[in-house]
């Protein structure tokens, strides 16, 4: 038998490892060649990782979380071929082959060790959590000495109920009508069963929730961010989209935020410094011609954050077709890595939960983030076109916006607000040259 090592082949352009978000196989499995056997994410996509060879695995590179650096030993299988026929210069052509672009390193790696060895999952026994116990030590004792089934005891436990309490109505053990002779009795008498305490859990900060924590962690530590809030009158804006829904025909129904990009788009050419990104180590703003919008998107995993390519050169039905698309991708798991990345302004909006107002965190190394809050309904003072006021229900909507305070500043962040403000409020103008 020979032994082959699936070394992690160079999955993307400037990527240098990758983690271990999922095993589908486990050591002494059988395996046939491609057949998917881990799920590798790097800083862009989830990639599927499949076997060059047909065997057994007999080594693992590590456990769910771990970093894998580019080029080193993912998995060793054993081969059904004979080892003499597999020379060394025959696995490098192979690998080669299999992982073009990846060099073998001039000194082999070191094993990762007999029987799986460092690094490799270790087998481990089940942890089974005891049943939380409400009863004190003096009181759970005393409960012993009472007959009753284990099934009496056990829901007894459940409830927090002290069986010694429980008088049986025949003989000395306690059965299930007894107690639930008890517990109406109790209530009657303002007894409330003790709830018994959620068992603590720990949970383990890996695969997407992980890159989220770096990513945020950075932004905040890097970034001298300053938010600004405004409020908009979205009244008009949604009867306009009322409209255009009415007669959408085949088309997607348009929530706010296709209308709301559009708005951006065409503001943000008068406010070049927020539609860019920022080199921290070169310490250059690149400011960006096309607008390549994110969307943060709430997904099973995390957020992630798709790019609408070049959303200044879409209408608003192309653009409710690609946020549906893309968020439909992210939350399947299926987003491509060209729909990940690249960003120069970034969308953020919690859709009816989006509260009175929210400070957004920048999507590092963008420069400035929007985010849409609540629309909520409001008496307002309007003109009444004679020189007086009158009160009219009006649809509110605050916006905010997060800046880098290192390349924006305040004055042109309120300006832009006020700038989009008047658009969004005006929405006729949205679809005017």
């Amino acid at each position: 038998m020979a032994r082959f090592t699936f070394r992690l082949p160079d999955i993307g352009e400037g990527i240098s490892e990758a983690e271990i978000v999922a095993w589908h196989v486990k050591l002494g499995d059988r395996v046939e060649e491609d057949q998917s056997v881990a799920d590798m994410m790097t800083d862009k996509a989830t990639v599927e990782m499949e076997s060059p060879v047909s065997g057994t695995v007999v080594e693992l590179a590590g456990e769910v979380g771990d970093q894998v650096p580019i080029g080193s030993a993912l998995m060793v299988i054993e081969t059904d071929a004979v080892e003499e026929a597999v020379s060394p210069a025959t696995q490098e052509a192979v690998l080669e082959a299999e992982n073009p672009g990846v060099e073998e390193a001039q000194t082999p790696s070191p094993p990762m060790g007999e029987g799986g060895g460092e690094g490799a999952p270790q087998a481990t026994s089940p942890v089974v959590t005891p049943h939380p116990d409400p009863l004190p030590q003096g009181e759970r004792e005393q409960e012993k000495k009472v007959l009753a089934s284990p099934a009496v005891r056990a829901r007894a436990q459940d409830l927090g109920v002290d069986l010694s309490a429980v008088k049986p109505a025949e003989g000395d053990r306690v059965r299930h009508s007894d107690l639930d002779a008890f517990l109406r009795y109790g209530s009657g008498q303002g007894y409330t069963p003790a709830r018994a305490p959620r068992a603590d859990q720990q949970v383990r900060v890996i695969g997407m929730r992980r890159r989220i924590a770096e990513n945020m962690a950075a932004s905040k530590r890097a970034i001298p961010h300053f938010t600004y809030v405004e409020e908009i009158d979205v009244t008009a804006l949604e009867e306009t989209r009322a409209q255009l829904n009415a007669g959408r025909g085949n088309r997607p129904k348009l929530t706010m935020l296709p209308l709301l990009i559009v708005a951006i788009c065409k503001t943000l050419p008068d406010f070049p410094m927020l539609n860019a990104r920022y080199d921290d180590e070169a310490g250059v703003v690149n400011r960006s011609g096309a607008v390549h919008m994110g969307m943060a998107t709430q997904t099973p995993a995390g957020l992630m954050v798709p790019v609408i390519r070049n959303a200044e050169s879409r209408n608003v039905w192309q653009l409710a077709t690609e946020i549906g698309r893309l968020a439909e991708a992210a939350r399947a798991g299926s987003i491509a890595s060209a729909d990940m990345g690249g960003g120069t302004i970034t969308l953020t909006s919690l859709g009816p939960l989006g509260g009175i107002a929210t400070t957004p965190v920048i999507n590092r190394p963008e420069v400035a983030i929007i985010g849409p809050n609540r629309i909520v309904e409001r008496p307002v003072f309007r003109s009444d076109g004679r020189g007086g006021e009158t009160i009219a229900r009006a649809k509110l909507m605050n916006l905010s916006i997060s800046c880098d305070h290192r390349v924006v500043d305040g004055y042109d962040a309120a300006s832009y607000v006020q700038a989009l403000k008047n658009l969004l409020e005006t929405p006729v103008m949205l679809f005017a040259d």
